[in-house]
This record gives structure tokens, C-alpha cells and sequence, in this order.
């Protein structure tokens, strides 16, 4: 009888407990699903789904090394990886299925049915929390309840934690290569080859944060024209590397860094926590899952249905440069700076009072890092509908957002060239845009709200 491991958003080797469990019970075969049809409803985008195919082509050159046959299987939606793992099963005698637990309600109900069918079948189906280092309901308040605000979540999370000393079990060696067909091979676009895929890239993308940006982090984390971000979003969001591994390595460089909360260097560490948050909030409230505001009393609040004004906030077409500029470094390299979606999400939500959902979803369909729960939860934080969010009377306003970080226009001329004439002081400030440098036929478009009329709008809106 046989061990099957089952990969999902887990997409590494080091520092997978269930990979390596998987291993120890003598696993010689893993699967992955490509559900194209599911990735489709869940507007999964084109960029990350090309990254997802060229890490699964390097696991399985990988895993070969080791005598592992990572076996790809097409099932366009959830309910056919059902079928198709049963079918698996019984053809290479499966026994025990191994995997990574997902949070979100499609993936859960999935998992149910593979529960109900491996029951009938008599396979042993085991699920571990391989994306978090606080697993789903181990960090609850004196009433047994998920916390509904960060803060106290946080400090729950860092008192269980702060003594703990995690360990990473090694990877098993193996010297019983096997090779991989041709025709397994994932084709790919090559759309997502600017994020390498293989694990000394990463590595060194992991070493390059911990080493030599994390101390700064806190001082430009928020300065779009600076990289000072950590580069590893996108690894995060599949599981390409594993929170816990990453705790580990900066508290060998930093030992005290969960008990210095307030200092610099934990400010980053704050960012895993909220990821962990959103994530046990995802687990908890399954109506998450299906688009409903997490704070029931923002139903009744009218959004405006503006086709046109969503297309020029998609587009960058809004008149204010900061978030034009920050909607066409998304739409061109699938990627925004986190500052900037905070920005842009404000701006849709409060002065083009759109419906958050709409924001979320166009995200989803552009960002290389997509992950439902940081996405749906960072989209109602904007729109004060989630949990903890900020108020509704708080609006970013993209013109003083622009002055503080982004003085000099840099990162708003990178991606609207067409502003390279405008002084630095003048660059914030909406004004009409030249669009077309090529013609001497000029074309503008005007701002297409006053942010003091738009503020004036939300907060009527809301406080109704």
C-alpha cells in the first residue's frame, strides 16, 4: 500500500512537514490538479497561473532527483479532482493521501468530499496546516472566539509564540533518480519569467531580504520608487516558501525580534501576522468566501455602479497620478506596491464609491500574488466593511499620499512618461494628462472627481 502526497498552494520542498511526512510513510508518487475551469471562477491571473506551471515543472524535475514522480493532472474544477484522486488511488493502490490544508469555502467543501469519498474507500486522508505557524483556531480570546481586531489577535499570537523554537525537519535525500516524460512538461507562456522559480533563486531572494533589507524595512517599505519590499509575495502566495522557515531565518539573525514588537526590524513581522489574521478569519467565517461584507451593517450601504469610472480607475485614467500610476504598474507587471494598494483601493471605494467586490476581483485578475485571503481582507479594510477596518470617515487622500511618498514624481514618472515635463511640485496634483506625446494633436482627460466633493459623497453615503 502507497503514500500519495497532494501539492496545492504549497509548491516547495524545504520546510513542507507534509511533504516530508508524506515521504517518511514511503511516498513515491505526489499529484497536482490544474483546474483551469476553477482558476477561471476564482479569477485567478494569467501571470500567476504561469508561474504556478513553471514551478511545477521545476518540482518535477526536482522530485525525479529523488525518486518522486510528481504526476499533473487536469481537472478543470474542484469537484473533478474528486473523481480524478480516486481514480488515482485505485489504479496505484493508494492507502494514504497527504496535503496542506486551504482555508477558502470552495476548498474546503472540496476537501469534504475527498474526506467522504476516501471514508468509503477506506484510504486515510490527513491535512496539514503547512501555511501557518498558528494553526486555525489555536489563537482565540478568554471566550473561546476569534478575535475581530488585529491588535489583541497579535498579541495572543506573539505570547503563544514568542518562547517557541521552531525547527524544519531535513529533506530526505534519495539516490534513485527517475526520469520525467516530455509530454508531462507544462507548457508555459513565459508571462511570470521575470519571478525565477527554482530554489537557489529564491534562496537568494530570501538571504538578499533578511540580510540587507530587513533592518531598512520600516524606513522605505512605503517609498514606491524604492525596492524596499521583501520580493516575496508571490513565493508567500503559493507556498513557494513557508512562513515558518522564514521565522526561523530572521530570528537567527535577529533571536529577540518577537519580543521586540516595537522595534524596526519586527515591523515586517507584523505583515506575517496580519496574513496569518486574514487567514484564520477566512477559515472562521465562511460568508468571507462568498463576497459578503464582513460587517453586516454595511449591506445596506449603496454603491455607485459607474462602468465608466471603473474603467478609468482600471485603465489609470483617473486624473490623479499617484493612482493612475500605480494602476499601470499593475496592469503591465502583475505586481503593485502594497502602499499604493492601499492608495487605489481607498480611491475606488470612498471617492468613486464602487463597490469594493469589483476592486477585489479586477486584483485578482491582475496580481502575480493573488491570494484570496490578504486580498479580500486588504479590499474591506479599505472599504470599512471587514474586520478591524478603518473607519469610513478615514480617505486617503492620493494628493498628499503622492507628496509623502513620492516627493520627487519618480515613481509616477516611471509609469506615466507623459508627465516627465511636469516640475516635482506640480506633479501631484490632478491636472489634465498628456496622452499623446507621439501627435502634436494633444489629447487630456480631466481629474474625474474633486476629492473634496468625493470625500463630501462617501461620508454621507456611509453614514447612512
Amino acid at each position: 500500500m502507497n503514500t500519495l502526497f497532494w501539492f496545492r498552494r504549497d509548491l516547495r520542498l524545504f520546510a513542507n512537514e507534509a511533504l516530508i511526512q508524506a515521504l517518511e510513510n514511503g511516498a513515491k508518487h505526489a499529484i497536482f490538479f490544474i483546474c483551469d475551469k476553477q482558476w477561471q471562477q476564482h479569477h485567478t491571473a494569467p501571470m500567476q497561473i504561469d508561474l504556478i506551471k513553471r514551478r511545477v515543472n521545476y518540482l518535477q524535475h526536482a522530485l525525479a532527483q529523488y525518486g518522486i514522480r510528481l504526476h499533473v493532472i487536469a481537472a478543470p474544477y474542484f469537484c473533478d479532482c474528486v473523481t480524478e484522486l480516486m481514480q488515482f488511488s485505485h489504479a496505484n493502490n493508494i492507502a494514504h493521501i497527504i496535503g496542506n490544508r486551504e482555508y477558502e469555502l470552495n476548498e474546503a467543501n472540496r476537501d469534504k468530499a475527498v474526506q467522504a469519498e476516501c471514508d468509503k474507500q477506506g484510504i486515510t486522508f490527513t491535512l496539514y496546516e503547512g501555511d501557518l505557524i498558528a494553526p486555525v483556531g489555536s489563537v482565540k480570546n478568554q471566550s473561546n472566539e476569534m478575535y475581530k481586531v488585529f491588535t489583541p489577535f497579535k498579541r495572543a499570537w506573539l505570547k503563544q509564540h514568542q518562547d517557541s523554537h521552531f525547527s524544519v525537519p531535513p529533506w530526505p535525500l534519495s539516490d534513485n533518480p527517475i526520469s520525467i516524460a516530455d509530454s508531462e512538461l507544462l507548457h508555459s507562456d513565459g508571462c511570470s519569467e521575470k519571478w525565477p522559480v527554482d530554489d537557489d533563486a529564491i534562496a537568494r531572494i530570501v538571504d538578499n531580504f533578511i540580510c540587507d533589507k530587513l533592518a531598512h524595512y520600516d524606513d522605505v517599505r512605503d517609498i514606491p520608487s524604492v525596492k524596499g519590499t521583501s520580493g516575496l509575495s508571490p513565493y508567500l502566495a503559493l507556498g513557494m516558501v513557508s512562513t515558518k522557515q522564514l521565522l526561523i531565518t530572521i530570528q537567527l539573525r535577529y533571536p529577540d525580534i518577537l519580543t521586540t514588537s516595537k522595534s524596526k526590524t519586527f515591523t515586517w513581522i507584523n505583515e506575517l501576522v496580519w496574513r496569518e489574521f486574514y487567514r484564520h478569519l477566512i477559515a472562521e467565517y465562511p460568508k468571507l468566501s462568498r463576497g459578503e461584507n464582513f460587517n453586516e451593517k454595511y449591506n445596506a450601504l449603496t454603491w455607485r455602479s459607474s462602468d465608466a469610472d471603473f474603467n478609468a480607475w482600471c485603465e489609470g485614467r483617473t486624473g490623479y497620478p499617484l493612482v493612475d500610476a500605480a494602476m499601470r504598474q499593475l496592469v503591465q507587471t502583475g505586481w503593485m506596491h502594497n502602499r499604493l494598494r492601499m492608495v487605489v483601493a481607498s480611491f475606488l471605494t470612498k471617492h468613486l464609491l464602487i463597490d469594493w467586490r469589483r476592486g477585489e476581483r479586477f486584483f485578482m485578475q491582475h496580481l502575480i500574488d493573488g491570494d484570496f485571503a490578504s486580498n479580500n481582507g486588504g479590499w474591506q479594510w479599505a472599504a470599512s466593511t471587514g474586520c478591524d477596518a478603518q473607519p469610513y470617515f478615514r480617505i486617503f487622500n492620493p494628493i498628499t499620499q503622492s507628496q509623502r511618498f513620492d516627493p520627487k514624481g519618480k515613481f509616477i514618472r516611471k509609469y506615466l512618461p507623459e508627465l516627465n515635463h511636469v516640475p516635482d511640485k506640480q506633479i501631484h496634483f490632478p491636472h489634465s494628462y498628456l496622452a499623446d506625446t507621439q501627435s502634436d494633436n494633444h489629447c487630456y482627460w480631466p481629474a474625474i472627481v474633486d476629492h473634496k466633493a468625493a470625500r463630501e459623497r462617501a461620508l454621507a453615503a456611509f453614514k447612512v
